[in-house]
This record gives structure tokens, sequence and C-alpha cells, in this order.
């Protein structure tokens, strides 16, 4: 199905049975990504009186009970709830937010450098072998894009094995991280839907600071609490798979998510890749 889409003026039109689905598949009690030590996803039949959810139990259907961190486990989206104190009036759950069915998104792919490479800064102190992302590297990506298309952005780090489908982010194997620099960048370019393949835009170990994360969500740093200014319908999503075969380039993306009372939930980021309709008329000529 085609549907158009007015934006700048300018008409696209979508095939909306194309999709380009950027969530990783969670696979209960099998290989899974999995960050900060947390526990893995795990799936049980349910079981009340004499009734078993398991067909292979001569059960008379399968309903199974999950178990699972939404921030740990598999690709998710957060709101500022994540950072602020979640029984306040102003602090957005994931069934609040007011986001559009298809944001203008950039789709970009980055290689993290060493921090001693480097010149930008972080919160606190940069380990040498930190992998961050700079300013540089956004300003020199996003250069011929405009604000208008940078709703939303998706970020690929290089390389992009498919193993991360199933890595555990941990002390060896810690996660790449935006510098201050790259993400105060990404908030003067008015990004309000950021995508990334990292299971978090902050460093691992940051002494509970998560300052990227209060400057995206136009936070007070070290705050709970939600701040006249701060940006409440602004989303991250992490631990996402952006595969080799979605070229770089201007997107309209569908953030899908349940709706959940909870400043994260499981989501399913979908592309959709947009035509011109000068293009379509030019090709049909």
């Amino acid at each position: 199905m085609d549907v158009l889409v007015n934006h700048q003026s300018q008409q696209y039109q979508l095939d909306i049975s194309q999709g380009q689905s950027l969530a990783i598949e969670l696979n209960f009690n099998q290989p899974q990504p999995n960050h900060f030590g947390a526990a893995q996803a795990t799936k049980r039949p349910m079981q009340a009186g004499g009734f078993i959810g398991n067909t292979r139990k001569n059960g008379s259907c399968n309903v199974n009970e999950l178990s699972f961190n939404p921030h740990c486990n598999g690709t998710h989206t957060e709101t500022l709830g994540h950072i602020c104190h979640l029984d306040e009036r102003d602090t957005l759950t994931i069934d609040q937010l007011d986001i559009p069915a298809l944001i203008p998104t950039v789709l970009i792919s980055v290689t993290p450098v060493n921090a001693c490479e480097q010149s930008e800064s972080y919160a606190v102190a940069l380990a040498s072998n930190d992998r961050v992302i700079t300013k540089a590297a956004l300003s020199e990506q996003l250069q011929d894009y405009s604000d208008a298309q940078l709703h939303g952005l998706v970020i690929r780090t290089l390389d992009n094995p498919v193993s991360k489908k199933h890595l555990a982010y941990c002390e060896q194997t810690p996660n790449a991280f935006f510098t201050t620099q790259a993400i105060r960048y990404l908030f003067e370019r008015g990004v309000n839907h950021l995508v990334v393949d990292m299971p978090s835009i902050d460093k691992m170990n940051d002494d509970g600071l998560l300052n990227n994360h209060h400057i995206f969500w136009d936070v007070i740093p070290n705050s709970r609490k939600v701040a006249q200014q701060s940006r409440v319908n602004a989303t991250v999503t992490e631990l996402a798979y952006i595969s080799n075969e979605i070229a770089d380039g201007f997107y309209f993306l569908n953030l899908q998510l349940p709706a959940f009372v909870n400043d994260a939930a499981p989501s399913n980021p979908v592309l959709y890749t947009p035509i011109k309709q000068e293009d379509i008329a030019v090709f049909k000529e």
C-alpha cells in the first residue's frame, strides 16, 4: 500500500508494505542482547490450578509468562521518565507520548574512535580506550541534511557484525557512547527521536550521572525533575540493529510502541524509503 506524505513543501510516496525493521528479535531463553549484567529474558508456561499453558504438556493452548527488562534485554524506547521521577505529573510514560506516525529521519553510519584519538570531552574522565562518537564525526555526516529532515536520527556504528544481536555488553565489552559535544550537537540540531545500536548513549559506568540523557531531554544535570523547557515527547531508542543492507540516507520512521505505563518499553522502529513525486513522474515517462 502506498501513502503520500507532505514534508517541507515536498510530496513523498511511501510503500508502507516495504518497511525495514530495526528491532532485534527477542528470543526468550535463547541467545539475546544484554546490558549491565541484567538477568536473561525468559518465558515459562502459565500454571493455574490444573491448567498448564503448554500444548506439549497436554495443555489446551500455549500461554507463556514472560520476564524481561526492557532497558537491558533488547530493542527498547525510553522517555525522559528514565531519568525523572515517574510519579510526577509532567513525567510522561510510554503510553502518554505524543509523537507523529511518520517522523522525518536520517540514517548515518559512524565509526567510534578511541578517546585518546580525539579532543572532545565527557561528564567523567575518559579512559584512553573508551570508544566514543564525536561531534566532528556527526557534523561531517549530517552537513548535507536540513534540521527539518532531522526530527529523527538513526545511527549505525561500524563495524556492524550480526553478532551484535546477541552481544552481552559488560566491563569486558563496553559500549561506545557519545561525547558531551556530540549529544549537545544533536540537541541543537533538533533531533527529537534518536535510535542507536548501542545499549546506552552514556558510558556504562559514569558515576550514575547519565549526563547525555539529561542533555538530550533538556533536564538539569543531576536533577530528577522535569523542567519547564524539558523535551517531554522526545525519545531515545537503544539496542537496535541496522542491517548493512539499509543504505544511509533520508527516511520516514514509524516508532511502534506498546501502551506501557512505564518509562521504557520494547519497541519496533521501522524505516520507510521516501520517493519524491517528481522522481516518480520522470520514471513513468
